[in-house]
């Protein structure tokens, strides 16, 4: 399992950056950008997105 982040969806508001822990998300021209070998994979991301732009993936 792995969290996604669907760049069509993200605004760029900052909220998932915030919230995360381990650093593992980061703005990249106005979209946010998971850093997989950061994260830790907690989640706390995903209820942050405004948008739901962030979630768990199978893959």
């Amino acid at each position: 399992m792995t969290i996604v982040i669907d760049a069509e969806r993200c605004t760029g508001c900052g909220n998932c950056v915030a919230v995360c822990p381990a650093d593992a998300i980061e703005l990249r021209n106005g979209r946010a950008v998971l850093l997989a070998e950061r994260c830790d994979f907690d989640g706390l991301c995903i209820p942050a997105c405004p948008v739901s732009a962030i979630g768990f993936s199978e893959d």
